[in-house]
């Protein structure tokens, strides 16, 4: 290891025999339990996509901040002929079809593996109000809870909500962003989901809190909606639309929109350097399928083709960071709970992509931008 690698990660290996290996000058921020040197190696430096499966398989573990740890991987970990090959493959899969053209069906499907894991394995790591995106935490000292708070406070007046107004959330996850406008705002607020288990969560927490009335929920491709909106929003959705179907995306948004409405955009991004990867594979084949990350850059153009006007444009990048590391936290002090809900493989695969997707977050391989637009 290089002396900077050194001063940035002070870790401890174990092994089966009880031989603990100290590597840095500190207390150890994370311990990698090996059965021996040759694994320890193969963890660190080789392949990534046979890495991250011996992790989610329980040939190896990682106790303490594995954020921390991925970072030290992401340093050290070499070029290899087969990380060039899957990243080539997940570049030319026929998975990747989906990225010009996507049924509704296969949409479906894409969505239910992702969420619909039981809802109470989301609810172990997640905020009270089971939010699925970054919170924004302009307080450093605030919780989770605060600061998911503060985010759908500000989504709310950036678009500007006025009392009687109609609201349209796509992909409206379990729900937090409707029955927030719809209690605070008073809006007649409207979403949509392809997840089953987000859609009856989100309903009978509508009727529970007697919004019934003020809230109406669907089980339905955005495709599919019709009417017209004074404002709408989409938070964390357009990462499962595809970079060759942006276009339509807007489009379809756009018809949505009344004259002079708001469109609130959030999702994440990649910067215009990055490219598929071997994590990218990982990740469609482990975690989300379908979904792919556009460039900022088309994401604009997509939205001005469609006719919309850009007005503002933030990141929430950093705090993205530290709103994975928090649910990696949580889903570490309920680890028994989440076992029992959703079984290993799945506990150890949510870990590992949420703390890779914060290791991602803090060193730009990955951002997230919210674009607030108007038709004009």
């Amino acid at each position: 290891m290089n002396s900077g690698v050194a001063a940035a990660f002070d870790y401890a290996v174990e092994y089966p025999s009880g031989k603990r290996e100290l590597h840095g000058n500190g207390s150890p921020a994370f311990t990698i339990s090996v059965e021996n040197p040759a694994q320890l190696d193969r963890v660190l430096t080789g392949e990534g996509y046979a890495a991250a499966l011996g992790f989610i398989h329980h040939d190896f573990d990682v106790s303490g901040d594995l954020v921390a740890a991925l970072h030290l991987r992401q340093l050290l970990s070499r070029p290899l002929w087969r990380d060039r090959l899957l990243n080539l493959v997940s570049r030319l899969a026929p998975s990747r079809l989906e990225t010009w053209f996507q049924g509704r069906n296969r949409a479906a499907r894409n969505i239910r593996f992702h969420y619909d894991v039981p809802t109470p394995f989301y609810q172990a790591f997640l905020d009270s109000r089971m939010v699925y995106s970054a919170a924004d935490f302009a307080d450093s000292r605030w919780s989770l809870d605060e600061a998911q708070e503060s985010k759908l406070k500000g989504i709310c007046e950036d678009l500007e909500l006025q009392p009687g107004e109609r609201f349209l959330d796509i992909g409206s996850g379990w729900g937090a962003l409707l029955l927030y406008a719809a209690e605070n705002y008073k809006v007649h607020a409207a979403g949509c989901t392809l997840s089953r288990n987000q859609f009856e969560f989100a309903r009978s927490l509508a009727h529970a809190r007697g919004l019934g009335d003020a809230v109406t929920i669907r089980e339905a491709d955005y495709r599919d909606l019709s009417g017209r909106f004074d404002k709408i929003s989409s938070i964390g959705m357009f990462e499962h639309v595809g970079r060759h179907r942006l276009h339509s995306y807007f489009r379809k948004v756009e018809s949505l929109l009344t004259r002079g409405g708001l469109f609130f955009n959030s999702g994440i991004v990649r910067p215009q350097n990055i490219s598929d990867d071997a994590q990218t594979w990982f990740i469609l084949k482990r975690v989300f399928p379908g979904g792919e990350l556009a460039h900022l850059s088309e994401v604009i153009r997509a939205a001005e083709s469609a006719g919309l006007e850009i007005l503002r444009i933030k990141t929430l990048r950093k705090d993205y960071a530290r709103t994975c590391r928090e649910w990696v936290e949580r889903l570490r002090r309920n680890e028994r709970l989440c076992i029992d809900l959703a079984g290993e493989e799945t506990y150890r695969t949510w870990l590992l992509y949420l703390a890779g997707s914060s290791a991602n977050f803090d060193n730009n391989t990955t951002t997230v931008y919210s674009v607030l637009m108007r038709k004009p």
